[in-house]
């Protein structure tokens, strides 16, 4: 071999070994927090988890590859959003998820400048988490959980079941969801219902009681469960019902598998996984302000004819017909 062409091979050897090394560099890892303010085995969280990690996978992003996710659970204790919050800020992560209108306002307490995507958040407006759907402006965004106009559509179905409705209690813990955001919306069709309202906040196991009881005591009642009800207290609710043998629509399926009557919600898993979308494109340069907020585009109605059966309630083919899912 020439000396000349020697020299030339080493100098293309030398050129070559750092390209291949910079080749077999590993993905940065980028890192994700996410913060529920339910318990960690509780199976509703576990699926919807679940869905927003396989929509990451799908769109790329692999545990331990490029992607590290830390999970916080605050088990049904709101006074852990918080210092929950604080500690996942504190990893430095790249992009946070929030659960729920409280957590989400956790998050942005402890920063205004790490984006934050939302789901399970009806007022986002009304909470002071953005400055507008189409342009939050700050660093949040997301996916609306409920429309306004939501807790009208619910009393009609209670109507619709039970012709005879004069009232109606409203359940939810005000801690955990805009409350007067769908008493609002309650109070603005309950007149052409021919219904009364009976806005009922609670906390615990005792108000809860206290609110059904009172409902009880006079005959045509019906119950709307809120969002934010706490649900730990599910069975609770569903057990004193059908005690009491009244009519009740719930804002989640998973009431309804449990035994309750009715539901018509936004389904947790399809959210979930569109949470990803977002998160995704935060990833790769989206800021949080250019990304309008989502709102919902999936509805399910979930009936249970066993608990329309021991209510002693007929349930109209209108409402059968419109059924995602009937549990029989």
């Amino acid at each position: 071999m020439k000396r000349r062409e020697f020299i030339t091979l080493i100098g293309s050897s030398a050129v070559a070994w750092p390209l291949a090394a910079d080749a077999q560099q590993p993905e940065q890892i980028r890192r994700i927090g996410v913060l529920t303010g339910d318990a960690e085995d509780d199976p509703g969280v576990k699926a919807r988890l679940a869905a927003f990690q396989q929509g990451l996978d799908r769109l790329g992003w692999s545990v331990d590859r490029n992607v590290r996710i830390d999970y916080r659970f605050a088990a049904n204790n709101p006074d852990q959003y918080q210092p929950l919050a604080k500690e996942l800020i504190g990893l430095q992560p790249d992009v946070l998820l929030a659960y729920t209108t409280p957590v989400a306002a956790a998050f942005e307490r402890e920063s205004r400048t790490i984006p934050i995507v939302f789901v399970n958040v009806s007022d986002p407006i009304g909470s002071g988490l953005v400055a507008s759907l189409a342009r939050p402006s700050g660093n949040l965004t997301g996916l609306l959980l409920y429309e306004e106009g939501i807790t009208g559509k619910w009393l009609a179905m209670l109507k619709e079941i039970a012709p005879g409705l004069s009232r109606a209690a409203l359940i939810a813990n005000p801690k955990r969801t805009p409350y007067d955001y769908f008493v609002r919306s309650a109070k603005s069709v309950a007149p052409s219902l021919a219904v009364e309202l009976a806005p009922s906040p609670v906390e615990n196991a005792a108000d809860i009681e206290r609110a059904i009881e009172s409902l009880a005591r006079e005959p045509n009642g019906g119950l709307v469960v809120l969002p934010g009800t706490p649900i730990e207290y599910r069975d609770l609710i569903i057990a004193l019902t059908a005690r009491h043998r009244l009519p009740a629509v719930y804002p989640f399926r998973f009431f309804v598998a449990a035994g309750g009557l009715m539901s018509y919600g936004t389904d947790f898993i399809d959210q979930s996984r569109q949470a990803a979308s977002y998160v995704d494109r935060i990833l790769r340069g989206a800021n949080a302000a250019d990304l309008p907020v989502q709102a919902p585009t999936k509805y399910e109605t979930v009936l249970n004819l066993k608990t329309a059966k021991a209510l002693g309630l007929d349930v109209p083919p209108s409402l059968l017909v419109r059924a995602d899912e009937v549990i029989e």
